[in-house]
């Protein structure tokens, strides 16, 4: 497997507008993601936890321009991702994919599933002919667990975790490096979730595909990523290799999520509910984001904003007590 850096941000930043008052006025503006840093390897994938509104889906689109950030930059296996005029960025675009969580939403109800595989080879002008084009979308359909004779169905036939198969066979079909998978399991019972999984982990050692796994369940992100980036009110609080940071978070708001995750050992104590609830990306606290709803919080984290520093081997945090 390359080690070699595949996507790197350096200081994304993307507010959304917001109006308020009868006449709708200008708001202040939502800051979704406020200065990320991030890298994601050739062939590994990063897991990107947080709870609902942390930044998370925000973050995976702007990876790959599906919106455009307001500050920053943006890399692609070394390429200015930003700078791209329009030609470029469609022919980059074969590169990068995204599976979206509502696999339902994601694929057009009055298309078949044979055009809906297709389309990404005809819009990139791969494949003689649209007889050929079909029979790559019959075999990317083989690839991902489904049988070729389901070409002609329309998505509505088809389990969450079937269309789920079909997202993913759209999204390999222009054989990319790199996918964000958008919370690609939320939606899905345990066991199916297990399943897709399983189908990620095979595509990736079989086409060498670098993932961002956005998530808010922890237990699975545990099986899935490498390494992992944990996320609140649009900034990185805290990213490490996942065995040390599931042994040993340093993070109070990973800490705070470990012990909020389900579990299924009926011996475990019982899994506690985060404290509080996030305060609005509008007009986010002064100081540690985290600190009104942080056990361990003292004066400075609601003066000063903690730093994302390295803290050992592959490890990075941002809290003041973290590098006492």
């Amino acid at each position: 497997m390359n080690a070699h850096p595949l996507v790197e941000a350096r200081g994304l930043v993307k507010i959304f507008a917001a109006r308020s008052g009868w006449f709708g006025s200008r708001g202040p503006g939502v800051r979704a993601v406020d200065g990320v840093d991030l890298t994601v390897n050739a062939g590994e994938t990063l897991g990107l936890v947080g709870e609902s509104g942390s930044g998370k889906s925000t973050t995976g689109r702007l990876l790959i321009r599906l919106i455009e950030p307001g500050a920053g930059t943006l890399r692609f296996d070394g390429t200015d991702l930003l700078g791209l005029a329009p030609g470029p960025l469609r022919r980059m675009r074969r590169r990068f994919q995204i599976v979206f969580q509502d696999s339902h939403g994601a694929l057009n109800p009055r298309m078949r599933v044979g055009t809906l595989v297709a389309e990404p080879l005809a819009i990139h002008g791969i494949g003689a002919s649209r007889a050929d084009r079909r029979e790559r979308a019959a075999s990317l359909l083989e690839e991902v667990g489904l049988d070729r004779g389901v070409l002609d169905k329309y998505p509505h036939e088809f389990s969450g975790g079937q269309r789920q198969r079909i997202g993913f066979a759209r999204a390999i079909a222009c054989e990319p490096e790199f996918v964000v998978a958008d919370e690609p399991v939320s939606a899905l019972d345990p066991s199916i979730q297990a399943q897709i999984v399983n189908l990620m982990a095979d595509l990736q050692e079989r086409r060498g595909l670098a993932y961002l796994f956005i998530a808010h369940d922890l237990r699975l992100v545990r099986h899935v990523a490498r390494r992992v980036a944990v996320m609140y009110l649009g900034k990185i609080v805290e990213e490490a290799p996942a065995g040390e940071l599931y042994a040993r978070p340093l993070h109070p708001y990973t800490k705070a999520l470990l012990e909020a995750a389900p579990r299924r050992d009926p011996q475990a104590p019982p899994a506690r509910v985060l404290p509080g609830e996030p305060p609005s990306p509008v007009k986010p606290p002064s100081g540690c984001r985290f600190h009104p709803r942080c056990p361990i919080a003292e004066a400075i984290c609601s003066r000063e904003e903690p730093l994302l520093l390295p803290i050992g081997e592959g490890r990075r945090v941002a809290c003041h007590l973290a590098h006492r």
